[in-house]
């Protein structure tokens, strides 16, 4: 038995055409959808990258792991304490950790661990490559340490290698020698110019004004300096789905290397996204900064010879570290009685239903945000609106309105109240099952110390950009509030 675990960063699935886009970004993600099990409400519990990756391997929610911000107290886990003995204990094994320790080879091919100093990621992994760009290498550099692990490794028994593409992370640095695949094809239908037009007069770093971080500066062909038009909008659509299609490319190229070494047909393949990326909704453009559907919903294909059906759709709730129960759940690995991971493992064979009644979703690295997504709904509550001028409330219906265009939290009230108890729920259930002896909700400790990419310096230097581009009243705004939300 072999797996290859594909983890896409920003990622997002209603820009692949298995999930119904209408460019053609991904003919090898969408041929491998037609022999997977595709799963369509797949959410990270926590973004963006850091906290979704640690949350994925310790199996449980940012609450429970300690990691929910890029910087501060709340970019490590929580420590075991005087419980811990001469090693940690088993109930808190990673996921690889659990592979590891049950006769596997695990393997990393990703520059992630060294990008964020998350060497806890690396738990139970026996052999890393770190592809040695911080995240802005292109396929075509991560495939050189592939493929020969492939040839050197592929006719081996029991082995899980992961690997990380970063093409469709902004800077969208696509080379230019690929030109542009999309340039006659139109942009998203959804974004009009009465909507970006209304953006333009926003406020928020990565808004239409200012979506390179609020610089107002962009050294990448790709990424246009602001969105001031349609055009300007096609010309960043068109850079992120580049960054698409040509990672798609060199997937292409792993599954033809797993078909000369004769195995693809007995590989489990597993496809997914540390996290999304809104492209416009909420007035943030090429960013995850939210704590919303766009930002935390990512794809999950699951291709398992024998176990999953393929071209199945399954469209109930799920977290994404729900994989990894069900990964050791088909391999007949035991989980960690600490996770929160459950598994769906009947729903590959699309037979068995048992997805989750509601999910939370949590975003404490570029504000302080969660929702709960639950049937059609997202409501959303702000503690921190990392100078986005978000209202403490939120609710919109995904099905209707999937973009997030039409707030409806004061309109429906009693959906908005559903959401609220749902949260107090969730809550109450972690606080009292913390594993941290002091019980320390990692959001509180947030707030003190601020977002990272939110802090004190991001807020001035922002409010000066502001006043220079003739929104002072955004400037004077975020000046007295520092983006806490009352």
């Amino acid at each position: 038995m072999r797996i290859i675990m594909l983890d896409i960063d920003s990622l997002r699935p209603d820009h692949l055409g298995c999930y119904g886009y209408p460019r053609n970004t991904s003919p090898t993600i969408d041929a491998l959808a037609a022999e997977s099990a595709r799963f369509t409400n797949c959410h990270v519990s926590d973004a963006p990258c850091l906290p979704s990756r640690t949350a994925f391997t310790m199996g449980r929610s940012g609450i429970h792991t300690g990691v929910v911000n890029h910087g501060g107290t709340m970019s490590e886990p929580f420590r075991e304490g005087p419980s811990r003995g001469f090693r940690g204990s088993k109930d808190r094994w990673h996921f690889y950790e659990c592979l590891a320790n049950n006769g596997w080879h695990t393997a990393s091919i990703s520059p992630f661990p060294a990008r964020h100093s998350a060497w806890h990621y690396l738990a139970g992994i026996r052999e890393h490559h770190d592809t040695g760009q911080n995240g802005h290498e292109t396929a075509e550099q991560v495939n050189a340490a592939v493929l020969p692990w492939l040839q050197r490794n592929a006719r081996n028994d029991k082995w899980c290698l992961h690997v990380n593409y970063w093409d469709p992370h902004r800077t969208y640095r696509t080379p230019a020698s690929y030109g542009n695949p999309f340039e006659k094809d139109p942009p998203p239908a959804w974004m009009t110019e009465t909507i970006r037009a209304k953006h333009w007069n926003g406020c928020g770093l990565q808004c239409a004004q200012d979506p390179n971080d609020g610089t107002g500066k962009s050294d990448w062909p790709r990424m246009p300096k602001t969105i001031s038009s349609m055009d300007e909008y096609r010309h960043w659509i068109d850079g992120y789905d580049t960054g698409i299609r040509y990672m798609d490319d060199h997937l292409d190229r792993v599954f033809d290397a797993l078909r000369a070494e004769g195995v693809y047909d007995e590989t489990a393949i597993v496809l997914t996204a540390d996290h999304g990326e809104n492209q416009g909704e909420l007035n943030y453009y090429g960013a995850h900064r939210t704590g919303d559907s766009i930002t935390h919903r990512v794809p999950l294909l699951v291709k398992w010879p024998g176990v999953a059906k393929a071209g199945c759709v399954q469209e109930g709730l799920h977290y994404q570290y729900d994989v990894a129960a069900t990964i050791l759940d088909v391999l007949g690995i035991e989980r960690p009685a600490r996770w929160h991971a459950k598994s769906f493992a009947p729903e590959l064979n699309g037979e068995g239903r048992c997805p989750r009644e509601y999910l939370v979703l949590s975003q404490l690295a570029c504000m302080a945000q969660r929702s709960v997504r639950f049937e059609d709904w997202i409501w959303m509550r702000t503690w921190h609106d990392g100078f986005s001028r978000f209202p403490r409330e939120m609710l919109y219906n995904l099905k209707d309105d999937p973009h997030e265009l039409n707030d409806l939290a004061a309109a429906r009230p009693e959906i908005a109240r559903r959401g609220a108890a749902l949260y107090a729920q969730w809550h109450a259930e972690m606080m009292n099952t913390h594993p941290g002896p002091e019980r320390i909700d990692p959001l509180d400790v947030v707030l003190c110390e601020q977002p990272l990419h939110a802090n004190d310096g991001v807020r001035e230097r922002y409010s000066q950009r502001l006043r220079a581009t003739g929104r002072e009243h955004h400037a004077e705004y975020i000046e007295k509030t520092r983006g806490i939300v009352r």
